[in-house]
């Protein structure tokens, strides 16, 4: 049977190391490669605000080829699409026309992005979606996958979430407004072990940083400013 070839928007976190298991297990498609989108001015996963480093050393123990997408710290939509368009087009020439996504939910964010492979040719590939959220990540857990929290939304969680492991307990002090997978994202993650990976991802904790950011809304120009506490994983050079 011939595998159908894609590339997998990872990021880093639980979500994209469940995506991909699950999408793995599956057994229909190729994984060419993991594309990352990376903040150019201080070289961090963007969003996310992991060291692209530890992103590189995710990929070398799942044993697959990261590219990175590499992109202003605000950019627009404009040059987002612009630039993920290139990209995209480029992996066309080596047979690829499915992108894969660790989505859940967002309704509106999976029809975006349907509009915009569709520009190049592309079809998007969901292997979480709808599936729910307290399911999903019990399975993470369940699965033997670990991961660590890097980013939390300071409207629905404290600083003190920050480097906290996803388990149980970290489930159980989850106020009830906040989805179980922070698909709304209220907090981010980065995977360090798993089935996916062939060794530990070492790493130890950094310091804490807090920034506001101006996001625009959908249907106007009026923004809304929200804040993320941040910290810093320093990789471990054995």
């Amino acid at each position: 049977m011939a595998f159908i070839k894609s590339v997998f928007q990872w990021s880093g976190g639980k979500d994209s190391a469940l995506g991909l298991w699950k999408l793995l297990e599956d057994g229909k498609y190729q994984v060419d490669r993991l594309l990352t989108t990376v903040n150019r001015s201080n070289n961090r996963i963007s969003m996310h605000g992991v060291r692209a480093e530890l992103v590189e050393l995710q990929a070398d123990s799942i044993g697959l080829p990261l590219r990175k997408l590499m992109l202003p710290e605000m950019p627009s939509m404009n040059i987002y699409e612009e630039e993920m368009n290139k990209t995209l087009t480029e992996f066309k020439k080596n047979g690829i026309r499915h992108a894969v996504f660790g989505d859940i939910f967002l309704v509106d964010l999976k029809e975006y992005r349907d509009r915009q492979l569709g520009t190049v040719g592309f079809t998007g590939v969901y292997p979480l979606w709808n599936l729910p959220s307290q399911q999903l990540i019990e399975d993470f857990i369940q699965l033997g996958f670990k991961a660590v929290v890097v980013c939390v939304n300071a409207n629905f969680l404290d600083q003190s979430f920050l480097g906290r492991l996803i388990d149980h307990q970290f489930l159980k002090d989850l106020p009830v407004n906040v989805d179980p997978c922070g698909e709304n994202g209220e907090f981010h993650t980065f995977v360090f072990e798993g089935p996916l990976f062939k060794k530990t991802v070492d790493f130890k904790l950094g310091e804490r940083v807090y920034r506001d950011y101006q996001q625009e809304k959908n249907i106007d120009d009026t923004g809304v400013d929200t804040g993320f506490w941040y910290i810093d994983l320093l990789p471990i050079n054995k």
